[in-house]
């Protein structure tokens, strides 16, 4: 595993506001469920995708954390205004006063389904056995450089058993951090700081987390009828969750469905609830009394992989990064292909997610337009880059999801970029979402349409991202200049959150002109909804979605 850029967390939560990250049971007749004669309620839900991870310790996507969200519970989670709140934790920790020590009571009547304690140690040796080499978890990087020691234990310098948490008992835990962290109990939320119960976990071995029958919980909902290959799941209300009297719904069922015409179907049919749209079908329905939007913060963009089996790739040139980048027309992708709501993307950062810590201004505002469309420059820089390269002719062979809305994006780049860009030919894979994921770790691909989502409320969770063998980075990407900037924002500048800003500012701007990546868009999700239904929290950051104050009216 590549040593993660995220050794610049620690020291950027210093001035910045961290939070948490980076969105089937069978689905029955929803009046037939609803009505049903023990009075369940229940709500019928789809998903974009299978899940990948209901392991917290491997999870790393938007579909494995919003599963992960239901049924486990942190120290601390994210209330609907995205507001920190104690979760296990009974309140807020007693803070040293160098503020580098944290000292937190659990809660007495916090519990595991099977009806055993949640308990410090439940804590300690999951975030131990995160940051050991042995388990590979491709979020260990979160640890390093905020809580003592990580980063010596994820290089395989120091033992996990030097963490910088220790259980003092059962209901307290005392956390020792590198330096301080002001807003250290907002990075408790994200799902990678998760509780596991050593005994339980132990027991199951390479089970573990495998199905839902391998696992207990402690959040507001259990999980049934679930293997990491299912389709469909369920969630179900936990009794012995310590805030059970407010969860408003008994029975939660979850379909994958990854066709738009088939989410109206079913929602049509009363079978969901709540349905998500995309291209023709969000456009045919946006004056139904039931059609909601919201702007995401996830980024949809092409990402260049510049080495191959150990060869460098087309994309090692970056006159060919930035033919690619400025050929395609990303307004007309997201009206004509997309029509939910999603929005040209201007810049690697999305709009409306982070502000200037003294004006306010929107990040994106404040740093432009840095992604314009550009087909006479593009058409040069393709000419420039054959002749760099020596080719008349290449094909590449673009990766994506399944789902459909990335199948007509797919085909909507394949045609501008063969189209703009002479004696190219793109073929596309398309490939289950969990496949996706695991071609991009083994950096299998060499163009690829993804997603980033933000893991906590700071610009550098995107920026981070295209450091020089950052974990995430995967496309062998390296900027001398990149990486200097965002050095200084995260270590001379943690105390001056201005100029700290601007360096993240003047950051983006080398990425673009780079064309380190090539952002699509900023993806919007719009929705059928019944109106009897309420509550569905949706996280700008985070885990996607939390359902735990959901209502049938």
């Amino acid at each position: 595993m590549k040593k993660r850029g995220f050794w610049l967390l620690a020291m950027i939560m210093v001035v910045g506001l961290v939070l948490a990250a980076c969105g089937g049971g069978k689905s029955d007749s929803g009046s037939k469920d609803k009505t049903s004669s023990d009075s369940k309620k229940v709500v019928n839900l789809m998903e974009s995708a299978e899940i990948p991870s209901m392991d917290s310790k491997k999870g790393t996507d938007g579909v494995s954390f919003t599963a992960q969200n239901q049924v486990f519970e942190g120290l601390y989670y994210l209330d609907e205004k995205d507001q920190v709140t104690p979760g296990v934790a009974a309140s807020e920790p007693e803070v040293s006063d160098d503020q580098t020590v944290y000292t937190i009571k659990l809660r007495d009547d916090a519990k595991w389904s099977d009806g055993s304690a949640v308990t410090a140690k439940d804590f300690v040796y999951a975030w131990q056995t995160i940051v050991d080499p042995k388990t590979a978890a491709e979020y260990a990087g979160i640890f390093v450089g905020v809580m003592k020691n990580a980063g010596d234990i994820v290089d395989g310098k120091k033992d996990p058993s030097e963490l910088g948490v220790k259980a003092v008992d059962d209901t307290t835990l005392e956390v020792t951090l590198e330096q301080p962290v002001p807003y250290f109990l907002s990075l408790l939320t994200f799902p990678t700081f998760y509780p596991q119960n050593q005994e339980y976990v132990e027991k199951q071995g390479e089970s573990y987390a495998k199905d839902s029958e391998h696992m207990i919980y402690n959040g507001a909902f259990v999980m049934k009828d679930w293997t990491n290959t299912s389709k469909t799941w369920k969630f179900e209300k936990n009794d012995k969750y310590w805030n059970k009297e407010n969860t408003k719904v008994d029975q939660i069922n979850v379909q994958v469905v990854k066709e738009p015409g088939a989410a109206v179907n079913l929602f049509d049919t009363g079978k969901l609830d709540r349905a998500t749209l995309t291209g023709d079908y969000a456009k045919q329905k946006k004056n139904d009394d039931d059609y909601k939007t919201e702007l995401d913060a996830f980024v949809y963009y092409l990402k260049f992989n510049q080495k191959q089996n150990g060869k460098e790739t087309l994309f090692a040139n970056a006159n060919a990064r930035k033919a690619f980048s400025q050929s395609i027309d990303k307004e007309q992708l997201v009206e004509t292909v997309l029509g939910n709501g999603s929005a040209a993307a201007e810049g690697y950062v999305p709009a409306k997610f982070t502000f200037n810590p003294e004006t306010k201004e929107d990040f994106r505002k404040e740093s432009g337009d840095l992604n314009k469309t550009d087909l006479t420059e593009a058409k040069k820089y393709w000419e420039k880059a054959k002749k760099e390269l020596g080719i008349d002719k290449i094909t590449v062979e673009l990766l994506a999801d399944d789902q459909d809305f990335n199948k007509k994006s797919s085909e909507f780049l394949q045609n501008a970029l063969q189209t703009n860009l002479e004696g190219l030919t793109i073929k596309i894979k398309t490939v289950p979402y969990k496949s996706r994921l695991k071609l991009d770790e083994n950096e299998e691909y060499t163009l690829q349409l993804v997603r980033w989502g933000p893991d906590y409320q700071d610009p550098i969770t995107f920026l981070a991202t295209q450091i020089t063998d950052d974990s995430y980075n995967r496309a062998n990407y390296s900027n001398k200049e990149y990486d200097k900037l965002l050095n200084e924002a995260s270590t001379t500048l943690v105390t001056k959150p201005e100029e700290r800003w601007q360096k993240m500012i003047e950051a983006e701007k080398v990425l673009m002109e780079d064309a380190g990546v090539a952002p699509l868009y900023q993806y919007g999700t719009a929705v059928l909804q019944k109106p009897e239904l309420t509550g569905i929290v949706h996280h700008l950051f985070g885990a996607p979605f939390s359902y735990k104050w959901m209502e049938l009216k």
